[in-house]
């Protein structure tokens, strides 16, 4: 993939990577907005066949079993203006493919290099077009490296692990935490050493990304940056609205 392919998109692509719970997927819903553009969650594409997995009773370690459950497998992103509707084989998971069973498969699922070159052709197909917006862990470096824009959004894990249980964790009144912080923030740091160090596609900025640390912003200041990088990176010409 390279300038040939590049100059057969109309509209750009917007590369969006980094660790579980940076907060990508809010980004690439605005971004998408703003601009016009599709929002294709990635991760959710993972997620999806972790979910299949899950209910074909397979071992996440099973590469070869994943690889060929893949290759009899249809996933389709739909964008919608509340997110992405998630149909895996054409049945709507989208709500299943959120919930906790399924995304810590998916990191598991994820760190197979046959199963993620099978879902990297996947990703290129649904993006070739241009006018999207990708975020995972490999956009910027493996799916699209010619990106138009690329973008890693990252923050200190306890940050990311306090988002996510102010989101996710605590219980109706008088009820007990579903979980606590402490056992979030350890969980995203297990999915970061994963991520990081598995053998295929690592995590990691592309040279060219922009990166942009959320730490000390409030999500208002991360969305205007990211915003502003777009509109630095991409000819206005090349954009809507």
């Amino acid at each position: 993939m390279g300038e040939s392919t590049k100059r057969l998109r109309v509209h750009p692509v917007i590369a969006i990577d980094g660790p579980a719970g940076a907060g990508k997927s809010t980004m690439a819903a605005y971004l998408a907005r703003r601009f016009g553009f599709l929002n294709l969650e990635t991760g959710a594409m993972y997620r999806a066949l972790a979910l299949k997995a899950i209910d074909h009773d397979l071992g996440f370690e099973d590469e070869a079993a994943l690889v060929e459950l893949a290759h009899d497998t249809k996933i389709s992103l739909q964008p919608q203006l509340e997110g992405n509707r998630v149909l895996l084989d054409g049945v709507d998971v989208s709500r299943r493919v959120r919930e906790g069973d399924v995304t810590a498969a998916a990191s598991r699922v994820s760190v197979h290099p046959r199963l993620r070159i099978w879902m990297v052709d996947q990703q290129r197909a649904l993006g070739a077009a241009g006018g999207v917006v990708m975020e995972g862990r490999d956009i910027g470096t493996v799916v699209f490296p010619d990106a138009e824009v690329k973008i890693f959004l990252d923050a200190a894990p306890e940050v990311r692990g306090n988002r996510r249980y102010k989101q996710t964790g605590p219980g109706d009144a008088g009820e007990p935490a579903k979980v606590t912080e402490q056992a979030l923030i350890e969980e995203l740091k297990e999915r970061d050493a994963r991520d990081r160090n598995r053998a295929e596609s690592p995590l990691r900025p592309a040279e060219d990304a922009v990166i942009l640390d959320s730490t000390a912003l409030t999500l208002e200041e991360v969305l205007e940056a990211a915003e502003k990088i777009v509109r630095e990176h991409v000819a206005a010409g090349e954009l809507q609205g």
